[in-house]
């Protein structure tokens, strides 16, 4: 069948202003989105820009708007859209470099301000650090995440103000804060009660729907803020 993909381009090298540039291309219902990327670039406008590694959803490159949504253009199939009209656009509320690749700087500033890293000052053991099935349970959901921003450019808080530390950062806070290993929660905590911290969140779960790992972020969150509020971690 043949489907037709509007993209946003932006070249500002070139370009006073992004516009938008439509191809027909043939696909079939399993072709994921990814590849009829690459097939613009391969074969129709070699000049198309977007960011892509695995193509397995697991490194997060590839991460851009897909017909208003923010998901993985390696694990969307044609099927799954509905639509033989395919818009194409790169995350919202980060500057574009070109095309659908946009400055991921800020944003894994905001990750590395979290302190996403085990912190334990005790002298190190003659084998591993040991915890229970129970205590790895704790945290493993938010151990998922793969750092495609799509969570943190979904979110109207981050649209509103790209000093607000957002989801993403949130949940590696959180993957760390939970670990039994870990002795960094207080200064986690400290670094996310701030006016651009954890309390910028308004539970809207857009953050929750655009995980493409179905990491359960809102509920995260709110874990962080309830041990803020109690000065407790359980």
């Amino acid at each position: 069948m043949q489907v037709t993909l509007k993209i946003f381009r932006f070249n500002p090298e070139q370009d006073r202003k992004p516009h938008y540039e439509t191809y027909p291309v043939e696909a079939e219902p399993t072709d994921r989105v990814l590849d009829l990327l690459e097939y613009v670039k391969g074969h129709l406008d070699g000049s198309l820009s977007f960011r892509r590694s695995c193509a397995h959803g697991v490194c997060g490159s590839d991460a851009m708007r897909i017909n208003g949504r923010n998901r993985l253009a390696c694990k969307v199939l044609v099927k799954d859209l509905g639509s033989k009209k395919i818009t194409v656009e790169p995350l919202l509320g980060m500057r574009v470099i070109k095309d659908m690749i946009v400055d991921m700087e800020p944003f894994f500033e905001h990750y590395r301000s979290v302190q996403p890293y085990l912190i334990n000052n005790d002298p190190p053991p003659r084998q591993e650090r040991l915890q229970s099935p129970e205590q790895r349970e704790r945290f493993d959901d938010t151990t998922k995440c793969i750092l495609c921003a799509a969570c943190t450019t979904s979110c109207p808080s981050f649209w509103a103000n790209e000093q607000y530390v957002g989801p993403a950062a949130i949940v590696n806070a959180h993957r760390f804060i939970f670990d039994s290993r870990d002795q960094g929660a207080a200064e986690r905590l400290k670094i996310l009660n701030d006016q651009f911290g954890v309390f910028r969140c308004h539970t809207i779960f857009n953050c929750t729907e655009a995980c493409p790992r179905d990491i359960q972020i809102t509920q995260a969150i709110g874990e962080v803020k309830k041990a803020i509020a109690t000065g407790r971690i359980d």
